[in-house]
């Protein structure tokens, strides 16, 4: 029998629902696969580009609520190395996207003590987005609160793949012993080295995979999905997610 995961249905859940969520027993590292942008433009007759749109008017929402109940990380899955198949009017658009987020919204990240972060092969990203990334992460890089870290031109199978070739050029010039290879080197050559693995993935829209998405630090991660495109996401919905990780048992292999 197919193992089938627990969706919410409950579109209306707003923030104020109380839910009896524990704040001081939050998920330090948060990861979302933001998905059903075009399908939710779709369903309204609308361009694609519009969903994703509508789509970063919920990422500031978000943002702005797991900044507010002291979320340590925030991983977003902006763009993955796989969306460069999309059409090219699509694609141009998504990689504007960065640019007006953060000269709309930087101002209040910096207020919020929020520092931008990124993983993923950005050095192929266009100027015009490389450039507002950059300088977001600059203007950001001695905030010491939320770290919000968007997963731009990412893909978890690319990202594992660098990390064996530099393991294997440093065995090669004889600077480590194959003897020493573990699971804390190989974490060490991935790019989320500097985090922590996340404790609760949130992917919406129905989609229940994991998209090449952070395949060896979701390892030990709760799942949740539900059903909600990402457009119609909210952070009642977000605490929702919150407040099922808090109340499932987390084993790590034991009993």
């Amino acid at each position: 029998m197919p193992i089938k995961f627990p969706f919410t249905k409950n579109k209306k859940q707003t923030s104020s629902q109380p839910l009896g969520l524990d704040f001081n027993h939050l998920p330090e590292h948060v990861a979302i696969i933001m998905d059903g942008n075009g399908r939710w433009a779709k369903n309204r007759g609308m361009p694609r580009i519009a969903g994703h749109k509508e789509g970063m008017s919920v990422v500031k929402k978000v943002v702005r609520h797991a900044s507010d109940i002291g979320l340590k990380v925030l991983t977003l899955y902006a763009f993955s190395t796989e969306n460069w198949k999309r059409p090219k009017n699509e694609v141009d658009f998504l990689m504007k996207l960065p640019v007006d987020f953060l000269n709309t919204y930087l101002p209040e990240l910096i207020e919020k003590n929020v520092q931008v972060q990124t993983i993923g092969d950005f050095e192929v990203l266009p100027q015009h987005t490389q450039k507002a990334v950059n300088e977001a992460i600059e203007r950001t890089r001695d905030n010491d609160g939320l770290v919000l870290n968007f997963a731009l031109n990412y893909g978890s199978r690319f990202e594992m793949v660098n990390a064996v070739k530099q393991i294997a050029s440093k065995v090669k010039q004889g600077e480590l012993n194959p003897e020493e290879i573990n699971e804390d080197l190989f974490s060490s050559e991935l790019y989320t080295k500097d985090l922590i693995e996340p404790d609760l993935l949130i992917r919406t829209s129905g989609e229940q995979r994991l998209s090449n998405f952070l395949l060896w630090q979701l390892a030990y991660a709760e799942f949740w999905f539900t059903e909600v495109y990402w457009p119609d996401f909210d952070e009642g919905l977000f605490e929702k997610a919150l407040y099922d990780y808090q109340n499932r048992k987390r084993r790590y292999g034991g009993v």
